[in-house]
């Protein structure tokens, strides 16, 4: 009797390992919390496809604007912990919650997946600014303090988090111009009303191009290939690194084997040639972690923009 009891639990452990190894059991959904059509939106499908392929099941995007990503939060907090929905997040689901406050805890209440893409700033002016370097643009603020103005996409957005931490960096004061989005700012910087930015290096490359605005430096640790002749902060003298980032996560309590899964499967869609090659012609720079770096990721920047938050002084309006 003991045997035959063994024989099936054996047979019941068995059973369990194959159900879990068919893994994707129907199409996956990856939740993209801002519209379609934008930087995160492309990457996220790009993404998709790739999965799609090696899962064999159908990988979709479901766009969730709002709240800060707060909404997309709220719909993976909710979903089935088995790996069928998924949520791309980014520095602003970081940030949000710093400010605004949250019912979510991204470390806590959810399971880092994989870091997907990170990507940099490049910090443009007018033309009609004298400088032609970050130590005169940074003379020509401090002999003005408080009358250069500079754009972002929100208040409390990567953008704006970034123009301060130059700014405290450089012992400099701007007027900050929050609008909607970064790409509703570039008429009135083109027309120079707008005197300077930390624009995705994607949206800006075509007005650099083209001379309408003037790249002095870029925020990764590194140049960026697509302008490859701009310094980075650092290499300019100011002590700064600033990278965007893309990464996944799931529900809490996602198993983990679903978990490595997907992050092994992430990290070789992003290390394809067509993947890079894309990216690289965005600015972009494709990563593809484990869990535990996306963690490490996510606590850093918390920390880093905690700190700017309280030495900036800056209030949610």
């Amino acid at each position: 009797m003991r045997s035959g009891w063994t024989f099936v639990a054996l047979l019941a452990l068995a059973a369990g390992g194959a159900a879990q190894a068919a893994y994707p059991e129907r199409p996956v959904r990856i939740i993209v919390p801002l519209a379609a059509g934008g930087g995160m939106d492309s990457v996220t499908r790009a993404l998709a496809q790739k999965l799609s392929d090696t899962f064999g099941q159908t990988v979709v995007v479901d766009n969730r604007p709002g709240a800060g990503s707060q909404l997309g939060l709220d719909i993976l907090s909710s979903a089935a912990p088995d790996g069928h929905t998924l949520m791309m997040v980014s520095a602003t689901t970081v940030i949000h919650p710093l400010l605004y406050g949250s019912r979510h805890d991204v470390l806590r209440d959810f399971t880092p997946v994989s870091q997907i893409t990170q990507q940099g700033y490049a910090l443009v002016i007018h033309p009609s600014i004298p400088a032609k370097s970050v130590s005169e643009f940074v003379a020509y603020l401090k002999g003005r303090p408080g009358k250069v103005n500079y754009a972002s996409s929100g208040i409390g957005s990567p953008i704006h988090m970034t123009t301060e931490l130059f700014q405290i960096a450089t012992g400099t004061k701007m007027v900050h111009i929050p609008f909607k989005g970064l790409g509703a700012a570039y008429t009135d910087m083109v027309a120079g009303r707008i005197e300077s930015a930390f624009a995705t290096v994607i949206s800006s490359q075509p007005h650099i191009v083209a001379g309408r605005l003037r790249a002095l430096a870029v925020t990764p640790p590194k140049r960026v290939p697509v302008l490859a002749d701009v310094p980075t902060l650092t290499e300019a003298g100011v002590p700064v690194t600033v990278v965007n980032w893309y990464g996944l996560i799931a529900p809490r309590a996602t198993p983990q084997p679903i978990v490595s899964q997907v992050s092994t499967a992430a990290a070789k869609a992003m290390q394809s040639p067509e993947m890079a090659k894309r990216l690289t012609g965005d600015g972009s720079e494709a990563v593809g972690s484990t869990p535990k770096e996306l963690a490490a990721r996510v606590k850093a920047e918390r920390e880093q923009w905690a700190k700017v938050i309280k030495h900036a002084g800056i209030r949610p309006k």
